[in-house]
């Protein structure tokens, strides 16, 4: 997959993909929105709920990095203990890893090194990064994931439904809802009246919230 460097209106970097005209993150800013959707309405929204120590994190699309990078970040702040699966069908390469600028953008150089290390760690098995985060890259594509029952949160950040609508089908949420615990909640970006119907159809009870700069609205589903 052909990859090109861009840079969002936060001044994080992204990829744009030619094939299939579409960008890895927003065009209005990467950072912003994995802050908005998945820390914010993700991990926040899930404990407002459902107060724990330990969360098990599953994301759909582990692309660039960022959100694992971020998530690791805020369980270090919040004191908890997070095990991240991270699927993803087409890694990015090592030289595609050093031109992101996520810890400078954010002057968390310190922790750039972190960044590196989720990339550096080998897929398809688990590593113990530290006494905060837990990592397993999978390299699977996404209709062929059978986990069931075991994470409390899905970070569903496929490419959009315009360029991939496949990956927002029924049979694809089903898995998701599949793979989740009682209480489990799934966050993504969009807000389609397709894709609200199709989670509703598996299961999931869903919620309209506020999205990301240049988004009106995005979508959680609640496996209630």
């Amino acid at each position: 997959m052909q990859r090109e460097l861009i840079i969002t209106k936060d001044g994080s970097t992204s990829f744009f993909v030619p094939e299939l005209n579409e960008n890895y993150h927003s065009s209005n800013g990467s950072i912003t929105e994995a802050q908005h959707v998945f820390l914010k309405h993700g991990i926040h929204f899930y404990l407002s709920r459902s107060p724990k120590s330990q969360l098990s994190v599953l994301e759909i699309g582990f692309g660039t990095g960022l959100n694992a990078w971020l998530t690791w970040l805020e369980a270090e702040k919040m004191n908890l203990f997070i095990s991240y699966v991270g699927v993803e069908a087409y890694p990015i390469t090592n030289q595609e890893v050093a031109m992101l600028n996520y810890a400078k953008i954010l002057h968390h150089e310190d922790k750039n090194a972190k960044f590196e290390k989720l990339h550096a760690m080998s897929w398809n098995e688990k590593h113990r990064l530290d006494s905060s985060f837990e990592l397993l890259k999978v390299n699977r594509f996404f209709e062929d994931i059978d986990f069931v029952n075991q994470f409390d949160i899905v970070y569903f950040d496929a490419f959009g439904f315009d360029v991939q609508p496949e990956l927002w089908s029924v049979s694809i949420f089903k898995k998701m809802f599949d793979s989740l615990r009682p209480e489990g909640l799934l966050t993504t970006y969009a807000c389609r009246s397709v894709i609200k119907k199709n989670l509703q159809e598996v299961g999931f009870t869903t919620q309209k919230l506020p999205g990301a700069p240049g988004k009106r609205e995005m979508l959680v589903g609640l496996k209630i």
